[in-house]
């Protein structure tokens, strides 16, 4: 769907103008679910009606079942009206709240409310609260009630649900101005007038020194989507709260399942949206262990590979001899990776990797003049590149004492000019993990070609994966998301925490 559609009980309740927007009665809903139209669909119910049994519980209620996405939902509308139900959700908030508190020079003396718009609240002091809010009870207008008790201090009381019908004229100005954010539904090319069917987040993070893609390839994204109809918004991680208002997330921030990535992943899963990369690539391609094992397991050919503990070094030793390489489990970017050239030093080493992880990886060295990267979409090759040696360095990325980073330069080929031998195994490798995009690195001697790793979240930068295939590659890949958004199964609800809210 172009833009969200509305359900109110009557037309006169929308504080805003219609224009632009869809807009169905809840009864006209609950009647009659075509009129909503084909595809997926986003619904916002402003039904005044919001108790169980009611005509905008049902309209909830029938949305989930239909397999559309709809805030409030029925286990949201149920769960606000029992603090017990909502319980876990309040102690996020109040959590919050207490944090907020503490920052603040002049904090409030009395109890206090807090009011919410789709996340929103015209008392900046408590942004950070409001999001919390809308993030865990994702109801278009709340109310946050806040006590201080003179005994325990201050503490979250309730969060109330509230409709249209409880504002009075000043705050429906405030909340006309919340919805018209969060439906944005000005989403066209200036230059075309073209309607945006779909709208992709791009998770980024402004202060990584390695970034996945660099500024202007991420300008190379936007304006492939201007030409499919995809509206590309970068967003950063306090934008968690507003997740949910897009139909699919990309992430080109660094990958970690102790990094904010890891969570947007699983919250855009949660919500039914398609991401990329997803949470089970994410915790697959983190991990080297996972890597070697699985790779092994299936045959597809690596460097001699030995996972390690803190008792089996000479293991190490006897089977691979020196020089080695070893490895922690979630290095990237050539950090975590030390090569070692005798018993010694494999000791020295190994005790500082051990510090961080009960296992790590020892892998025969392979010196080569460059590694292969095959960028691997839906099972199909997407780019190749040729990732050449830093100078006067065994790796691609040479990490200086004084903090300075140096590279080897890079080939790009045309996936056609690329070696079958290389191609076939980066497929078959990138199967192993799923069907999201991947990085898979490959080394290549007389002895044959063997598969390094597969990275999750790979390099997508301007004159380098793209300088073949140009915009065609961003072309491709908002085309996959296109299909993963037509192509969604409906929301399944667990009972607690509904996937599609």
């Amino acid at each position: 769907m172009k833009t969200p559609v509305i359900l109110v009980d009557r037309p006169a309740d929308l504080p805003v103008s219609s224009a632009g927007l869809t807009v169905l009665a809840t009864r006209d809903y609950i009647a009659d679910p075509g009129r909503v139209g084909p595809g997926p669909v986003r619904l916002i119910n402003l039904s005044r009606d919001m108790v169980y049994l009611g005509l905008g519980y049902y309209a909830s209620l029938l949305a989930e079942a239909r397999g559309h996405a709809v805030i409030p939902s029925a286990v949201t509308i149920v769960g606000m009206k029992d603090r017990g139900r909502a319980w876990t959700a309040i102690r996020d908030v109040e959590r919050v709240l207490l944090d907020t508190l503490r920052r603040l020079k002049d904090p409030p003396t009395a109890s206090f409310s807090i009011d919410v718009h789709f996340g929103h609240t015209d008392d900046a002091r408590f942004a950070r609260v409001a999001r919390q809010a809308f993030d865990r009870l994702r109801t278009p207008i709340q109310r946050i009630q806040v006590r201080l008790d003179p005994t325990w201090g201050p503490y979250v009381k309730a969060i109330r649900p509230r409709t249209l019908a409880d504002l009075g004229p000043a705050e429906l100005e405030r909340f006309a101005a919340a919805l018209e954010a969060h439906t944005r539904r000005a989403w066209r090319d200036p230059a075309l007038g073209r309607p945006i069917a779909y709208r992709l987040a791009v998770l980024v993070d402004s202060r990584e020194a390695f970034p996945p893609s660099d500024a202007k390839a991420l300008e190379r994204l936007e304006r492939a989507g201007e030409r499919l109809g995809v509206s590309v918004e970068r967003i950063g991680v306090r934008d968690y709260a507003r997740l949910a208002e897009f139909d699919a997330l990309f992430i080109r921030m660094t990958t970690a399942i102790d990094n904010p990535s890891f969570r947007f992943a699983r919250k855009a899963a949660d919500e039914g949206m398609p991401v990329i990369d997803d949470p089970r690539s994410i915790l697959r391609c983190t991990n080297k262990v996972y890597l070697a094992e699985t790779l092994a397991a299936q045959g597809i050919a690596t460097p001699k590979t030995v996972v390690l503990d803190q008792t089996r070094l000479a293991r190490a030793a006897d089977i691979l001899g020196f020089p080695m390489v070893l490895k922690v489990p979630d290095g990237s970017f050539s950090r975590g990776v030390v090569k070692v050239e005798s018993p010694a030093e494999l000791r020295r080493v190994a005790r500082k990797l051990f510090a961080d992880s009960d296992l790590i990886l020892a892998q025969e060295f392979m010196p080569t003049e460059f590694d292969w990267r095959v960028g691997v979409l839906d099972g199909a090759p997407l780019f190749v590149v040729k990732y050449h040696m830093a100078p006067s360095h065994w790796q691609i990325y040479r990490h200086g004492d004084d903090g300075r980073v140096t590279t080897g330069g890079w080939t790009t080929l045309p996936i056609e000019d690329a070696p079958p031998e290389v191609i076939a195994p980066a497929l078959a490798a990138a199967r192993l993990m799923g069907d999201g995009l991947y990085g898979v690195d490959l080394k290549q001697n007389a002895e044959g070609v063997f598969v390094i790793e597969v990275n999750d979240n790979p390099s997508l930068e301007s004159g380098v994966e793209d300088k073949v295939s140009k915009d065609r590659l961003y072309r491709t890949l908002l085309e996959s998301f296109v299909r993963r958004i037509e192509t969604r199964p409906p929301p399944i609800s667990n009972g607690t925490r509904p996937g599609l809210r």
